[in-house]
């Protein structure tokens, strides 16, 4: 099911009222009655205006994979539905209890770096620098395109391809959680999910409908899929290939819009069964015995569950109700990838800007 959500019109009024509250915030950060604080380290926000579903966490990895082999990075984010308060610097133990389930799917990716959760980013940047030897060269602040009480030095804004910022309005009859004005604090631009055969016409389409400014600049991504993993042990590992027509596929997720992973895993299976829970859902009891039963009435020979790397974050914590068939139960990772061979100029734009506002100016 495409979550996708239309305008509601029978709600104009009440996006009219939150509108006004959300323009008074904003102009009060440009009237710095509110006051922005800037760091003196590179400090990166991505994020987005609209109610999830663009893509943060996975252009947040590939900004860690970029720069993680010269700098200590840090990636800093609210921690979305998790249990706890405050500041909170991740682990290797840590679960999506604690830290929430994007934060987690970070930390388990990229064990060496930091990850820390608080939901005050100026107090969690203040905690960030006094972590001695794993001091951060670079934060790079997940979710927090709206957290204008830290003022990044470059800011990347994501809109999906499918439901673009100039197209939407405001909460509650439809999913921008600020006016798509706010699009003009943004540095860079990423339209992301697009089908990777975009035409010549639809990139074009696309650009006169965001219609950046001269300072923007304007990206188009798409993900790709790699091997499946099983979710108790990494080193097991599965191609898509691998799987039949004749497998059935019980698909698992908990996000915004599973449509994409539909039609990727329609290329190779025929028998899908999909069990749709909201974004960031808890799992019960009940749920749980819901997944297996659904699994268990699968005919098939061969047959799996097959779930995304944020809800596999909050399974994990209910490991043992799976213990008879974990090694059927996999998560399909995602890539970012950019379209019209625009990669190398965004990691330009993103290592000039490290390189030039790094403590010593140099690649570590």
């Amino acid at each position: 099911m495409d979550k996708t959500r239309k305008i509601n019109k029978l709600l104009l009024p009440l996006s009219w009222i939150y509108g006004s509250g959300v323009w008074l915030r904003n102009k009060l950060f440009d009237w710095k009655i509110l006051k922005s604080r800037e760091f003196k380290l590179p400090v990166i926000c991505i994020g987005n205006i609209s109610v999830g579903g663009t893509g943060k966490t996975p252009h947040t990895e590939y900004l860690v994979s970029l720069l993680k082999d010269r700098y200590n990075v840090a990636v800093l984010s609210r921690g979305y539905k998790r249990k706890t308060k405050g500041f909170l610097l991740a682990n290797e133990n840590s679960n999506a209890r604690e830290i929430g389930d994007e934060p987690k799917q970070i930390k388990d990716k990229f064990k060496n770096i930091t990850v820390a959760v608080d939901e005050d980013r100026c107090h969690g940047i203040d905690k960030l620098l006094e972590t001695g030897e794993k001091r951060p060269d670079i934060i790079l602040l997940d979710d927090a395109f709206q957290h204008r009480y830290v003022k990044p030095g470059l800011s990347i804004l994501l809109t999906s391809y499918d439901k673009i910022i100039t197209e939407d309005c405001l909460l509650p009859a439809g999913r921008l959680r600020e006016q798509a004005s706010g699009i003009e604090r943004a540095d860079i631009i990423i339209v992301t999910k697009c089908p990777d055969d975009m035409s010549p016409i639809d990139f074009r389409i696309k650009h006169n409908e965001l219609n950046p400014y001269p300072y923007q600049k304007l990206f188009f991504t798409t993900f790709k899929y790699g091997n499946l993993v099983n979710i108790v042990n990494s080193d097991c590992r599965k191609k898509l290939c691998e799987i039949t027509r004749k497998d059935s596929i019980v698909l698992l997720t908990g996000i915004a819009n599973p449509k994409p992973m539909i039609d990727r895993l329609s290329c190779h299976s025929d028998n899908i069964v999909l069990m749709d829970f909201p974004d960031h859902h808890n799992f019960s009891s009940d749920d749980l015995k819901r997944i297996i039963k659904t699994f268990e009435k699968c005919e098939s020979e061969k047959k799996y569950i097959i779930t995304t790397e944020k809800d596999a974050a909050r399974l994990k914590l209910h490991i043992k109700a799976f213990e008879n068939i974990a090694d059927s139960i996999f998560i399909l990772p995602i890539e970012v990838e950019f379209l019209l061979n625009q990669g190398n100029m965004f990691n330009k734009i993103i290592e000039d800007y490290v390189r030039k506002n790094s403590r010593d100016g140099s690649v570590h």
